[in-house]
Order: structure tokens, then C-alpha cells, then sequence
């Protein structure tokens, strides 16, 4: 479960969306994973010759999109819910809360909970840290899975199903 090329295998995402470095643990209803951030990534390619330390700053869109990527991964073990032929649906998020920045060299560590799974709908809860201490909470995130021929949008020039 740990290794890159399950990870690449669970998830769509690729270069450079692809937000989870390693799994560290999976349980039946939990998973830690990591992600490191470094200077080297295209989103500190816009910054001039001389930005400030903010400038640095890891977007917290991208560390939630990290975390969320973590849950995807707990909802695609093949113990929970069939996923061949179906589409991961993000929904609803509450209580997300960011308590600090991360910066290039810090190393994210995601925990991710099932709180509960009705059907196809999952329910995840969490949070993220780093050596210092806590950078997000993560109330509640709902997944659910649906047919992926349902979801395709038609091929131009052809008629409707």
C-alpha cells in the first residue's frame, strides 16, 4: 500500500497534482500519509529574484488538495468500496481550519479517519502536522463514488444515450 506506484494506481493526479508522497500506515479505517514540500515545485516558479519569506508560503488550497488525496487513497482500498468503472466524487467539506503556513522543507504528515460510510458515500475526517505542531484540521469530507458511464460527459457529433 505504501509504495509510489499504488499510490499513482489509486489516484488520477499526475505532475504536478500529485500531493501524497508516501503512505507511513493504513488501518482498516484510517491512513497517514506524507508530502514534502520543497523549493523545487512549479508553484514558487512565478517568484521574482528577490521574494520574501511569505512568498514562500505553501498554498493552503494545495495542502488541503494533499489531504483530500490522502482520503482518496483510504476510499480506494479495495476493502471499502468497489471502485472499477467509477468516478470519486469530492463534496461537501466542513469545519476545515488552518492553524499555520508551510513552507519549502517542511514534511506534512496527513491523517485521515472514516467516520462513517453509507453505500457509495464516505465520510472522512482529519488533520495534517508537521514537527511543529498542528497546520489543519478537517471536520468532515464527503466522498461518494457513482458510475463513471454516468458521469462522461457525450462524445461531440453523437446522440444522447
Amino acid at each position: 500500500m505504501s509504495g509510489p506506484a499504488r499510490i499513482r494506481a489509486a489516484l488520477p493526479h499526475r505532475y504536478p497534482m500529485l500531493l501524497v508522497d508516501r503512505v507511513l500506515a493504513a488501518g482498516p479505517d484510517e491512513l497517514r500519509s506524507v508530502k514534502a514540500v520543497t523549493l523545487n515545485e512549479p508553484w514558487y516558479a512565478h517568484l521574482g529574484d528577490e521574494p520574501v519569506e511569505a512568498d514562500f508560503a505553501y498554498p493552503d488550497f494545495l495542502l488541503l488538495e494533499s489531504w483530500t488525496q490522502t482520503a482518496g487513497l483510504l476510499a480506494t482500498r479495495p476493502d471499502e468500496v468497489p471502485v472499477e468503472g467509477r468516478t470519486m466524487l469530492f463534496g461537501s467539506m466542513r469545519d476545515v481550519e488552518f492553524h499555520r503556513q508551510v513552507f519549502p522543507g517542511d514534511v506534512v504528515e496527513h491523517h485521515v479517519r472514516l467516520q462513517r460510510a453509507v453505500n457509495d458515500t464516505l465520510v472522512f475526517e482529519g488533520g495534517s502536522r508537521t514537527g511543529d505542531g498542528p497546520v489543519l484540521t478537517v471536520g468532515s469530507v464527503t466522498v461518494a463514488f457513482r458510475p463513471r458511464e454516468q458521469l462522461d460527459p457525450e462524445p461531440v457529433g453523437t446522440a444522447p444515450r
